[in-house]
């Protein structure tokens, strides 16, 4: 087939599509032995695009998996840091793409908070393309009626904000973690023992990075208390964690590189972490805040 007839709809009247909407947006969906779940909203971050420690593949499985009337985008969602130094953007990171376009197109509420690895989008906030709002920061209130204030995180981080240096090669130690990840994983599925986090593990044992998570935390929920909103949802550390410090409930969705977590909220206001465990659905908090707090 021709390149430019993928993008198109046959022409079979003029009037049949005017807008020469993608085909790929209006295929139905793919029968399911499993129904989908519904969730009134859905929160993902760090996905990474662009790198080859993204969880595409798997990421993609789980949006086919859920049906949210909302759907946020909690920032870092294209590493354009790495794709300046290197371009690598396989299929999947584009199945990524497109399975989030035909949630919007179906009908799901798309916000993309904007984070500072894909911060060339900031220029862009308070456009929507292909149906998905792009956004600094975002409010979202609860079915029970709680606001939450929704960032990506990375202005409370001092070494992103005041030693952008030292985070560039944060990243590139972070990089090479998992890259160790991925040998590591490889040798561990061949003796058919689980998945097991090296990078994860690493930062849980370093005392510097217990603490920076921590004081994170903190500044977080400081910030939320200070502008007068209930909780506070955010992504950055790749640490999926639910906390109630007095007042205000802090969230983290975690991450799609290493812990494949997402945060939902269901129709009572109830919000829990969503472990996918590298492709099979276990929705239990504890297994999730076990890679925090080991």
């Amino acid at each position: 087939m021709h390149a430019d007839a993928a993008l198109t709809l046959p022409a079979k009247g003029a009037d049949q599509n005017p807008l020469n909407i993608p085909d790929w947006l209006l295929l139905p969906e793919p029968r399911s032995f499993r129904p989908k779940r519904r969730y009134r909203t859905v929160w993902i971050s760090d996905v990474h695009l662009g790198t080859r420690g993204s969880k595409a593949e798997e990421l993609v499985a789980f949006l086919r998996s859920i049906e949210p009337q909302t759907l946020y985008l909690v920032g870092d969602i294209i590493d354009g840091w790495s794709l300046r130094k290197a371009w690598y953007w396989p299929d999947t990171h584009n199945e990524v793409v497109r399975r989030i376009l035909k949630m919007a197109h179906r009908g799901t509420k798309v916000i993309f908070v904007i984070g500072n690895h894909d911060e060339v989008l900031r220029d862009y906030a308070g456009f929507t393309l292909g149906g998905v709002r792009l956004a600094l920061e975002a409010e979202h209130e609860t079915a029970d009626g709680r606001r939450l204030l929704v960032t990506h995180g990375d202005s409370f981080d001092g070494v992103v904000l005041y030693a952008r240096w030292l985070a560039f090669l944060g990243d590139r130690a972070y990089a090479f973690l998992l890259r160790a990840n991925y040998a590591v994983n490889a040798v561990r599925k061949r003796l058919n023992l689980p998945y097991w986090s090296l990078s994860a593990y690493m930062k849980s044992r370093v005392k510097n990075a217990v603490q920076f998570v921590s004081n994170f935390e903190n500044a977080l929920i400081h910030e939320a208390s200070t502008r007068g909103f209930d909780g506070i949802v955010s992504g950055h550390i790749h640490c999926a964690e639910i906390r109630q410090v007095g007042d205000i409930t802090y969230y983290n969705d975690g991450d799609w590189v290493e812990s494949c977590t997402a945060l939902a909220e269901d129709v009572s206001g109830t919000i829990s972490i969503l472990n996918w465990n590298m492709g099979a659905p276990a929705e239990t908090q504890a297994e999730a805040q076990a890679e925090c707090e080991a």
